[in-house]
């Protein structure tokens, strides 16, 4: 019965019947469909239709496509029989799934009128959706960049990584500075993930090596768990190609509780092995300063190579049961896996041992087939982010695996005394296992660079460095082995999702949207540059992208910033390589210049509002200690009356995916100002280049390659290059180093107590000294800060000529078409990976 407005007595409209409906296209059916989840796949209890439970129901109508399209796909991959790609990650950075598959499947307009006619507005709806946190920085975020163009070019591929519950941390800011909670994506339930109970493999740690009387090796005993999927569909842009995130998540068996022990009160010790299993995907990056938190690492990072490992092989000899036995040595030319960085090397050894052990392959086949198959991407040239296990440590979890690493190491040292007499003396770096009785390692890079067919650096410059210095004895060995990949970002997401209307902005000017799978066709707006009509509807949609961001703001931090104010934005990983505080220091050294200055002074200054966002690692005291003083300057500065109107600080809380969609668009200038040689590639300079934002920065990853194709007159350059920055850190050793007049007035002027009664010191004395741990400026702040505040002199000077800034803006948009992932995954395809497109008809 219909009440007075025409809705059921459940809150829906008469007018609109329920009905399951995955191919609804139309705004009507869609809304049926809708309203058939919330009434048939209910969490909630039912007559309540809030925006929560309106998420969920839209979410599974939704879903209801993607597995239509995604039980296609693999249908059509199944048949065809294609080589297939699986790339392995311990992070995966997806953001909101909602907007970003109604985008992808073009049904924007359908379901949004949908949604009106239950009530509501999509962003609303869109609105109540958790980030999935998988992941942390730019490597998690890549790797789904990655999975949206492998889609998007219907190509045979998958994602596999962990369910992590908890994520790495959910950022709190009081008084304190950073304080982090576990992360609640999975509080109630994802939508998106399906459960696969029949796809389950044991995956075993701890136990010793059984020797056969044939010879043969087993691994036996320890502890068992099961690494249960979860499948994540992710679809393709306007195909119908929709692929798959494969999640596992540690569980242990009903059999593993032990119900006497539980029955007598000994509960914990009834369910260690259900209480250990648990342990495993609870968070992303535990803390390792422990043994039992490197232990866990370790387990992480195996659990994730057996699973996936053990499921591509099952994939693999499905295919030989039904077409008769497939030979082994076929398996590189179906299989490519990619190991996303070092933590999943252990995939390496696996995947012998499981040819070696289950298979029965003898060694020389088993390395073959090894060698063939995988490949791994270096993605830091920083010596302490180049993973090194104790060996006594991986004896002890994996000890199979640790004999296979000594026999690969044994046949590499081996080849190199008989084929490369000029290389014995480098040996005790080249080697994979690190004997020093001290502390004997596994130099997991070694390993990769040892057993891959190829290996790739991920920004031109990083890719040089890799060849010419960290791995430059390799190259000698096998120089076919190396190659670059310059990182990209999707279009998707990152501009045609995130910034509609400089979207429509671009279509309209270039008479096409296909530069969204295209990008290259960006450069197509450099003949407009000039024109006063595409810059005036370009400073609009800019101008709307702030408007909104302001609002987000106040919302989060409760500080009202000044929509015309230049928008600075640094937002990334606090690490003291990325230079947040050198960023931090400029704006204290701005802000005594302001005070300074006569009323009539400030008025001929730019305003600018500095955002800072970033999550510092919990046991990285420093980063953390710059997080406090961001935070302590922007409540002295912002509660200043006399410049408060001139220059802001904020820093943003909880950095994650749907943070930076709306801190992206918004930006004006963006600060990508790491030592040179230090950030392999950085990908979020190129989301703020594609958006319009200038870039001040130095020349280092990607910057290089982003400077190169928008041209330098539309870049902030600088600060000192790679190749100078060796003998820059000699001569601070050697007394050397003159610092500028403002740099040391600025450190004075932390230090003099205007910020707070928090004690600075420890954190600015590694910015002091020649030499020494945590000291001696490793970073060149003090050496490049006085180019940095020159450039930013420049920035102010250019935002202060609306037409110019306008123009460049417009000339960043226009040269990032190379920094597609579309270019980017179509590279990997055809060089490492020999996978052609596999579209479903």
């Amino acid at each position: 019965m219909a009440n007075a407005n025409g809705k059921s007595a459940t809150g829906f409209p008469e007018k609109i019947s329920e009905k399951a409906n995955p191919e609804a296209n139309e705004a009507t059916e869609i809304a049926g469909n809708i309203i058939y989840h919330a009434k048939y796949s209910p969490h909630f209890s039912p007559l309540k239709f809030g925006p929560e439970q309106a998420l969920y129901a839209t979410a599974e109508s939704l879903r209801d496509r993607l597995i239509q399209l995604w039980n296609e796909t693999y249908l059509h991959f199944n048949k065809v029989d294609p080589k297939q790609t699986y790339y392995l990650s311990m992070e995966y950075l997806q953001g909101r799934a909602l907007t970003n598959a109604i985008g992808n499947l073009d049904l924007q307009g359908p379901y949004a009128d949908a949604l009106r006619k239950l009530g509501y507005e999509l962003e609303e709806i869109a609105e109540q959706e958790k980030d999935a946190a998988l992941g942390n920085g730019g490597l998690g975020r890549l790797a789904s960049c990655f999975l949206d163009s492998m889609a998007t070019l219907n190509l045979p591929a998958w994602g596999y990584g962990l369910r992590y519950r908890h994520g790495l941390f959910k950022q709190l800011i009081t008084k304190k500075g950073q304080e982090e909670v576990a992360e609640d994506w999975l509080e109630k339930f994802s939508p998106w993930e399906i459960v696969r109970h029949d796809v389950v493999f044991p995956v075993r740690f701890f136990g010793n090596v059984q020797i056969n009387p044939d010879g043969s090796r087993k691994w036996v005993g320890g502890d068992v768990v099961q690494a249960l999927a979860y499948d994540v569909p992710i679809p393709g842009y306007k195909t119908k190609n929709t692929i798959s995130l494969r999640l596992w998540e540690a569980k242990a068996r009903a059999e593993d509780l032990d119900l006497f022990q539980f029955n007598e009160g000994e509960y914990e010790l009834a369910a260690q092995l259900h209480s250990r299993a648990q342990q495993i995907c609870t968070v992303l990056y535990p803390g390792d300063a422990t043994e039992s938190g490197k232990l866990l690492r370790l387990k992480q990072q195996f659990f994730l190579c057996s699973a996936s490992l053990q499921d591509i092989i099952s994939r693999f000899n499905e295919r030989s049961t039904s077409e008769g036995s497939r030979k082994w040595s076929e398996f590189p030319s179906k299989v490519a896996v990619q190991m996303n960085d070092t933590h999943p090397t252990l995939a390496i050894p696996e995947l012998m041992r499981l040819l070696l052990d289950d298979n029965g392959l003898g060694w020389d086949e088993a390395w073959d087939v090894t060698s063939r198959t995988v490949a791994y991407t270096n993605h830091t040239v920083l010596p302490e982010a180049l993973e090194k296990w104790s060996q006594s440590l991986m004896w002890k979890l994996l000890p199979r695996h640790m004999e296979i690493i000594e026999e690969i190491d044994k046949r590499f040292v081996q080849t190199i005394c008989t084929t490369r007499v000029d290389l014995e003396d480098k040996l005790s770096t080249l080697s994979i296992l690190d004997n020093n009785p001290q502390k004997p390692v596994v130099r997991m890079a070694n390993l990769c660079v040892v057993s891959s067919h190829t290996v790739n650096g991920v920004a031109q410059l990083h890719s040089d460095i890799l060849k010419a210095e960290l791995f430059a004895d390799y190259v000698s060995i096998w120089p076919n082995k190396f190659q670059n990949k310059t990182n990209g970002i999707t279009p998707r997401r990152w501009l045609r999702f995130c910034s509609p209307e400089l979207s429509d902005i671009i279509t309209k000017w270039l008479k096409t949207d296909k530069w969204i799978t295209d990008l290259d066709l960006l450069t197509g707006l450099r003949q407009f540059a000039d024109n006063e009509e595409l810059q005036s509807e370009w400073a609009s949609a800019k101008a709307a992208n702030k408007q909104r961001l302001a609002q987000y703001i106040e919302r989060v931090t409760g500080v009202s910033i000044n929509p015309n104010s230049l928008f600075d934005i640094q937002v990334k990983r606090i690490h003291e390589y990325k230079r947040q505080l050198m960023n931090i220091l400029g704006v204290i050294y701005r802000f005594k210049k302001l005070k300074e200055m006569k009323p009539e002074e400030r008025k001929k200054t730019a305003p600018r509002t500095v955002m800072i966002g970033g999550k510092a690692f919990a046991t990285y005291t420093n980063a953390k200690r710059i997080v406090k003083l961001v935070n302590d300057v922007g409540d002295v500065v912002n509660s200043d009356p006399e410049v408060n109107e001139y220059l802001k600080v904020v820093f943003v809380p909880n950095y994650n995916v749907t943070v930076a969609e709306m801190l992206i668009p918004g930006s004006e200038l963006s600060q990508h100002i790491s030592t040179a040689g230090m950030e392999a590639s950085g990908t979020s300079n190129m989301k703020f280049a594609l958006n319009g934002c200038l870039i001040i920065g130095t020349l280092d990853g990607a910057n290089v390659e982003i400077r190169e194709e928008i041209g330098e007159e539309n870049f902030f350059l600088f600060g000192a290059t790679a190749d100078q920055v060796p003998r820059l850190r000699k001569e601070r050793e050697d007394g050397l180093f003159k610092p500028d007049p403002r740099f040391e007035e600025a450190k004075q002027f932390a230090k003099s107590g205007v910020f707070g009664s928090y004690d600075y010191g420890p954190l600015l004395d590694s910015l002091e000294g020649n030499t020494g741990y945590g000291r001696g400026d490793y970073f060149l702040v003090g050496y490049d800060f006085a180019s940095y505040m020159d450039a930013q002199a420049k920035v102010d000077e250019a935002y202060k000529d609306r037409k110019r800034w306008l123009k460049m803006s417009i000339m960043s948009t226009a040269g990032s078409g190379k920094f597609s992932s579309d270019r980017t995954i179509a590279q990997y395809a055809k060089e490492i990976w020999n996978i052609e497109a596999c579209p479903v008809p």
